[in-house]
């Protein structure tokens, strides 16, 4: 196990210097989903709910969560984000809508906070658009897929 980089010799929580550290491309895969019921399923489907378009708000507001995550999470450095998108896809198995993001960078530090930002905040905002029709979905399974550039390398999520 990695020693915690966040902590510095005292136990205390800082901010990690990384003014050392080369500039890299790096990437992030962040997913989860939000199980709910079948009627809610295709509420947010056909569009019609009340606040309207479930989907494009929740993508909305997973990118600007994720361009903010510094703001949010704290010991985050700022990044200039080149890319962030979100994926959503309605799953009637579920039954719900899986959410997935990917945040890139060419930086000094990884992107995975905002990828992991962007899925979570997607996901409660999915939650909020549908909460007057069923107010029992759960968010679940928010996890990293895949990690790119940087010194540790890559890492994947075997499946």
């Amino acid at each position: 196990m990695n020693k915690l980089t966040h902590l510095d010799k005292s136990g205390n929580a800082n901010m990690v210097d990384i003014s050392g550290k080369d500039a890299t491309a790096r990437t992030a895969i962040a997913e989860g989903q939000i199980v709910m019921q079948k009627e809610t399923l295709e509420l947010a489907r056909s569009g019609n709910s009340k606040k309207g378009d479930v989907i494009a708000t929740a993508r909305i507001a997973g990118i600007m969560a994720a361009k903010k995550t510094h703001d949010l999470i704290p010991l985050c450095h700022p990044l200039s984000l080149s890319k962030i998108s979100i994926d959503c896809q309605f799953d009637e198995n579920i039954p719900g809508i899986r959410v997935s993001a990917e945040a890139r960078v060419t930086g000094q530090t990884g992107v995975e906070m905002e990828a992991l930002t962007a899925v979570s905040v997607c996901c409660l905002t999915i939650y909020d658009m549908l909460k007057a029709a069923d107010r029992s979905m759960q968010i679940e399974g928010i996890r990293l897929l895949h990690k790119d550039g940087g010194k540790s390398g890559t890492y994947e999520v075997a499946r």
